[in-house]
């Protein structure tokens, strides 16, 4: 019961991380037709919260039974993320941001380790090393290291925010009055899309690209189809999966899978934008994938008096 439980979170962690890879082949020609990159952020939370909207009022009890863990999911884990890695982004180049906000794991399981004082299995650890090397090779991570202070610190606000995703995927879920993880991303998404709101000022988009073509590569696909790509798949289902896989394995295992997210999306960018493949990047992308197998292969069977709860969940859930 165990294991099919926890094939069953991989599963849906690797679903989640395809889902999540491909939002930038549907968001970049968007954002070279003429949007925004903040605007991009801005439709792609606010059509999720419409899409979940039904869900949000299905568990609207949540509000009052949750109301720190909806908040602090919408600001940090949804609008948090976005808000800090484009501001990275506008400073220091796209590899160096991109890695800096999926050391995001790695943070996890120091904050496991010494915040919450549980114990980090070694596979965790030793999968989430390699596949932070393996990341700064896809991202090429030597290639302009000119820094700039504000932005990397910016960078590093988008690492603790993803890796409190995990912390607030899984709050609660122990418990016999285990919030809804539907809910759970339905009111997070309308924090957030509140709060991008007030950041992007969407009243100054240009809304006419939303009605034309881009192009993937070299192929005019209409603007509405990869709105909805984004929207749909890279968002909805991508935080839907995401969030029960962490429920199902456990916010550490669930972490360094995600790290995959940065390898679908350049191996998404190489096939359908075209953009070039170095050998590194290969090299990056198969050191990632290690340290994802390691992760979720090596996890020695811990003391009865340790994590008693995730143990008991996982055979419930199984």
């Amino acid at each position: 019961m165990q294991a099919s439980g926890r094939n069953a979170g991989l599963g849906l962690a690797l679903v989640s991380a395809f889902a999540f890879g491909g939002s930038g082949v549907a968001a970049k020609p968007l954002i070279e037709a003429g949007l925004d990159p903040l605007h991009m952020v801005w439709l792609r939370v606010a059509g999720a919260a419409l899409v979940l909207s039904p869900l949000a009022w299905r568990h609207r009890d949540l509000v009052l039974r949750r109301p720190a863990l909806l908040a602090g999911f919408g600001l940090i884990a949804v609008a948090g993320v976005q808000a800090f890695y484009f501001a990275s982004l506008s400073r220091i180049p796209v590899g160096v941001a991109l890695l800096l906000e999926y050391l995001g794991p790695a943070l996890l399981l120091g904050y496991i380790r010494f915040v919450q004082r549980k114990p980090v299995t070694r596979g965790a650890a030793a999968g989430a090393a390699v596949a932070v090397v393996g990341l700064a090779c896809v991202v090429e991570i030597w290639a302009g290291l000119s820094l700039d202070l504000l932005g990397v610190l910016f960078g590093l606000a988008a690492a603790c925010c993803q890796a409190f995703y995990f912390v607030f995927a899984d709050q609660g879920a122990d418990g016999d009055d285990a919030p809804d993880p539907l809910g759970v991303i339905a009111y997070g998404m309308l924090v957030g899309a509140l709060v991008m709101t007030v950041i992007a000022r969407p009243w100054e988009m240009d809304w006419q690209v939303l009605g034309g073509q881009a192009l993937v590569g070299a192929t005019p696909v209409p603007a509405p189809f990869l709105l909805a790509w984004v929207v749909l798949v890279a968002t909805v289902f991508a935080y839907l999966t995401g969030v029960v896989s962490v429920r199902r394995l456990s916010p550490q295992v669930a972490g360094v899978v995600a790290f995959l997210e940065a390898v679908v999306a350049t191996v998404f960018a190489w096939i359908l934008l075209g953009e070039h493949l170095s050998t590194w990047q290969i090299v990056g992308g198969g050191l990632v994938l290690g340290g994802a197998f390691i992760a979720q292969s090596s996890r020695p069977a811990p003391p009865a008096e340790l994590q008693p709860a995730v143990l008991d969940r996982e055979t419930t859930t199984a």
